[in-house]
Parts: C-alpha cells; structure tokens; sequence
C-alpha cells in the first residue's frame, strides 16, 4: 500500500464545534487503535467498527483530534522487523506513516476484542512493531468488547501490562462492553433508551476524562522537560536494560 493511501486510511478529525456535547478547552491528539481483523461472521454482527466509531465519536465530541488506526486496514505484515530496528532511510513507508500518527499522539485508546481470553493477536502486532520511545510518557485507555456478557474483561486485563511495558501507562477507569450488538448501532450511536444512553456516556466518559487529565499534564510537562535526557530509549540491544554487574577481572 502507498503511503498516501495508507495516510488517507487513517482517519482523522477535530470536531469543536457547537454540536460538541463536552467542551474541553484544549484539545489532544488521541490515536485510537483497534484490534479486530473480521469482515465476516459468524457470529454476526462484526462489533469492532462499532465500538470504534462510538469511541471516535465520543472523543470528537469532548473537543480531542482524533486518528484511527484500523487493523483492517494496516498493511502490516506479522511482526519481522520493528520500526526501531530500521535506519531512518530504510523504513518501509507504509511503517513510517503508521509511526508519525503515534509518535505525534499526547494519548492512546487500545480497543480490543476477546480472543482465548487474550487481546486481539492484529492489535498486539501493531503494538509490538513499535517500541517504547514512540509511546512513553504518554497515558493510554483500554476499551473492551464482547458479543457475550463478559465484554472481554480478561482481554483487557491482559492488555495493561502490554501498554505500561510501552511506557503509555493505562488510566485505572476501563471500559468494557458485553453484548455489544444489542448496545449501538451499526453507525456506533447507542441502540438503547434515552436513560441508558446517559448511563454509558457517563461511564465512556469516567474513563476518557481521566485519559484527557493525564494527556493534557503529559503534555505540559513534556513541553518543559525532555523525559528521554535521563530516561534515554533503548535501542540498541536488550542489555542496555540490565542491572549493572560486576566487572569480571
């Protein structure tokens, strides 16, 4: 895939406009990353698009510019070679521009389906072609999805260990959504009454507050100090993370 296309893929938006439903007086750069690869069932319907486009919706209406990247449309190869592996005159472009959108996010939202009790295997592949100096410093939130009535609780349990490892340390509020098909719409509104629909955007809502909060101090503090000067990225080799040890004589 060329890189214009794959940059047309990743959709982005800014929507501050008197329709927004939750101001938020500066907006952030959030990059949502989905997890699902399905087009087809069973079991129908496909619910990854509609949770993300709730998600991407709901973002937008707090004030936030909003990136999507779809794993549906990615054209990553399973993991070969990461990102930071390459020389800068060598990366794959279809890489690079995947990179610049994370790389230029103040915070990330990890969407997830269940699979065997484990993240989604497309977003984990996405995650790890990347290293922690693209996402450190930087706060996460983990939103899971299930068409049983767990909402893919455990997924995203496991999925918290992954983001911290990146350095964009997950906020403590998650969402999870069991039986996603019978709670939005194919478009991503909430195919549910009037009160329940306030019910899920307060709980969406708990959780992207705490990732704006965060997100915006990140910010600010990343504008001050530069957090790599004492905190450099490893990239060389996997010993650079080693306790020191004693020189043998």
């Amino acid at each position: 895939m060329k890189r214009s296309a794959l940059a047309f893929l990743i959709s982005s938006q800014s929507l501050s406009s008197p329709s927004s439903t939750v101001p938020n007086a500066s907006a952030l750069n959030i990059a949502i990353l989905t997890g699902t690869t399905r087009t087809a069932g069973p079991p129908r319907p496909i619910l990854g698009p509609r949770v993300a486009s709730h998600v991407e919706s709901r973002l937008a209406q707090r004030g936030n510019n909003v990136s999507v990247l779809d794993a549906r449309k990615l054209d990553l190869p399973l993991l070969q070679k990461p990102h930071f592996a390459y020389t800068r005159s060598q990366v794959p472009s279809e890489l690079q521009v995947i990179h610049e959108t994370l790389a230029t996010a103040d915070a990330y939202v990890a969407i997830t389906p269940e699979y065997n009790h484990a993240p989604s295997p497309a977003l984990l592949n996405l995650l790890n072609h990347f290293g922690s100096s693209t996402f450190s410093f930087k706060p996460s939130a983990i939103v899971s999805y299930s068409a049983g009535q767990w909402g893919g609780t455990r997924a995203a349990h496991s999925l918290r260990p992954v983001l911290s490892e990146l350095g964009c340390l997950p906020v403590s509020a998650m969402v999870h959504v069991p039986n996603a098909a019978n709670v939005f719409h194919e478009n991503g509104s909430l195919s549910c009454s009037e009160e329940e629909v306030d019910r899920w955007e307060t709980y969406f809502d708990r959780c992207f507050s705490q990732l704006e909060w965060w997100g915006e101090a990140a910010r600010i503090q990343r504008g001050e100090i530069d957090p790599f000067e004492d905190s450099p990225a490893f990239n060389n080799n996997p010993s650079q993370r080693n306790a020191p040890s004693k020189e043998k004589k």
